[in-house]
């Protein structure tokens, strides 16, 4: 009985309590601080020069080492040992102070939650105690954390504290929100920005952590716990113990994406391939098991539009691919993809998952919402692009070609059609031989080829926004309309040469040029021609005839087939009367 009794007591955990990881590995020195180095360094530097000042503050998103900092800052100023006090960022060896300032405990250091003590009589208890010196400790160290909940009138009462504290105070300011700290407390404190913590430093900071306590992980459960940490040291070791209660003494990848409630990256490209391939049955199927395994359809489409977003990247930039908290299937098939698939359907899929995260937070049907987001987006992957779609129109091929990537893998017979743009050609293909076109020799000639080349803007832009100055090949001097983009002097240097194989120089002239545009002196001539036009007798007599009869249109030989008044009576619609309207 006594032997059970032992074992018992031995077993209680009230004898051995529990000291969570955060708690645990929570640095106690500058050299244990991890993803710091700038503050670090500019610090030490104040430190060894004696030009340490009297208030800091510090700022930085939620678990990135704010109050810690704080702490070894205040251990770092009150640093005594049997020589004596002498402030040091050296504190390897252990002061006569900094356990009881870690722990929170020592009578000199102060700590305070703006969050509950908002008020000003809060203030003036700070302002009292600053009068009197430090009992043990070379400072008396005040820690205000969320100092940013403070009321206008606390602010105030601190002010002049402030900016001539006595000699032996200091003040340690923390916060989340440095927008809301007014500029008078900010410009009498030293800031320092607390960076969120890379993957790089993190993944290397747990793998070190559970290695000495010997919990087995796998490389890619403690790359979703990082992920999910967000550049914040405290939520990753949470992240972690919550993960090592959950997978019994090991982190798996399955246990951290079951206790996360996170898609399987693997099932969530799966689904982006069927999505962009057109196969709606599949992509639907691939939904609905991911939603049976316990993923929520938000956190699914999500994933959708984060993988969207790591694909566009490694287009744009293919290091990304390298990123360390991405799993083997995100940097082989993310690469793949980025290869094969265009940035007009990447930012296309990305706006229309985002505005399904909308649409599936105001439903009340989740999972039906995200199917509709995968149905409009799997038919939306069959829209052509704009140079398809220019092609389709006018029977000619876009005027820039690019070499076609190798055909997406998987989908035919109906859905050959939906996997085009897995095959589309890419931006940065080496573009294919373009036949040049014989240099215009006349102003005239130059609008025409942009007619011919169908760029309407350029075309508009000759005839109305520009006046010819002087015309050579290969340079050209024109004069500006009041009204004209001054862009448009490049975009046709660029065009010409596109088109004929060879630079041109576009020059404006600063002349003051009285000739009409192209357009203001075809708008004369065909003035000019409507009252001639009025005054030949045959017309007179017309009008005459026919009262409220209206000039509306005038052709001449050169702009109609010969004779085709005389072979069609009904081509004679020049005039229009009052009984015709």
């Amino acid at each position: 009985m006594g032997t059970r009794q032992e074992d018992m007591a031995t077993s209680d955990p009230q004898k051995t309590p529990y000291q969570v990881l955060a708690r645990k590995y929570r640095p106690g020195s500058f050299e244990s601080l991890i993803g710091q180095d700038a503050m670090v360094r500019t610090l030490s530097n104040a430190f060894k020069s004696g030009r340490i000042h009297h208030a800091f503050i510090l700022t930085g998103v939620r678990g990135v080492g704010k109050t810690t900092t704080a702490r070894i800052l205040a251990r770092a100023f009150n640093y005594a040992d049997e020589t004596g006090a002498h402030p040091t960022l050296d504190l390897q060896k252990e002061g006569l102070h900094c356990a009881e300032i870690i722990a929170g405990t020592h009578v000199d250091v102060m700590e305070m939650d703006a969050a509950s003590n908002t008020g000003i009589d809060s203030i003036r208890e700070i302002n009292a105690m600053t009068r009197t010196p430090p009992m043990s400790a070379p400072y008396k160290v005040f820690i205000i954390d969320e100092v940013h909940m403070l009321s206008t009138s606390a602010f105030n009462g601190l002010l002049k504290t402030l900016e001539e504290p006595p000699p032996y105070v200091k003040f340690i300011f923390a916060t989340t929100e440095i927008r809301k700290v007014p500029v008078t407390i900010l410009s009498r404190c030293q800031r320092f920005d607390l960076r969120r913590i890379t993957p790089e430093v993190m993944t290397q900071y747990l793998t070190g952590l559970l290695e000495k306590e010997g919990v087995p992980f796998e490389p890619e459960a403690l790359a979703m716990i990082v992920r999910a940490g967000e550049g914040s040291a405290r939520d990753c070791l949470s992240l972690t113990d919550q993960a090592i209660a959950h997978g019994d003494g090991r982190i798996t990848a399955e246990a951290v994406r079951m206790m996360l409630g996170l898609a399987d990256r693997a099932q969530v490209i799966d689904l982006f391939e069927n999505v962009m391939h057109g196969n709606v049955a599949a992509a639907l199927d691939g939904l609905r098991n991911l939603y049976d395994s316990g993923a929520d359809p938000s956190t699914i489409i999500a994933d959708l539009a984060e993988f969207t977003h790591l694909v566009t990247r490694i287009k744009i930039v293919p290091s990304a691919a390298e990123d360390p908290v991405l799993t083997p299937d995100e940097k082989t098939r993310g690469a793949d993809l980025a290869n094969r698939l265009g940035l007009r359907i990447l930012t296309r899929t990305w706006q229309i998952l985002s505005n399904g995260l909308t649409e599936i937070a105001q439903s009340g049907n989740g999972l039906q919402a995200a199917e509709m987001v995968l149905i409009r987006l799997a038919y939306a992957a069959d829209l052509p692009s704009p140079d398809e779609l220019i092609e389709k129109l006018t029977g000619q091929p876009p005027e820039t070609t690019t070499a076609p990537s190798a055909p997406a893998p998987g989908g035919g017979g109906a859905n050959a059609r939906a996997a085009a743009p897995m095959a589309r050609p890419q931006a940065h293909a080496a573009p294919a031989a373009e036949t040049t076109l014989p240099a215009p020799g006349s102003y005239a000639e130059l609008v025409a080829l942009a007619g011919e080349k169908r760029d309407i803007l350029l075309k508009h832009a000759l005839e109305s926004d520009m006046k010819p100055v002087s015309f050579e090949t290969g340079r050209i001097e024109v004069a500006l309309t009041p009204t004209a983009n001054p862009s448009i002097v490049s975009v046709l240097s660029a065009r010409l040469k596109d088109w004929t194989g060879r630079p041109w120089l576009v020059t404006v002239s600063t002349k003051e040029i009285d000739a009409p545009t192209l357009r203001e002196a075809r708008e004369a001539d065909r003035r000019n021609a409507r009252d001639a036009a009025l005054e030949d007798p045959m017309v007179k007599a017309v009008m005459e005839t026919f009262p409220g009869a209206r000039l509306v249109d005038i052709k001449t030989r050169e702009t109609a087939p010969e004779n085709e008044a005389l072979e069609d009576p009904e081509a004679i619609e020049g005039l229009e009367t009052e009984d015709d309207e």
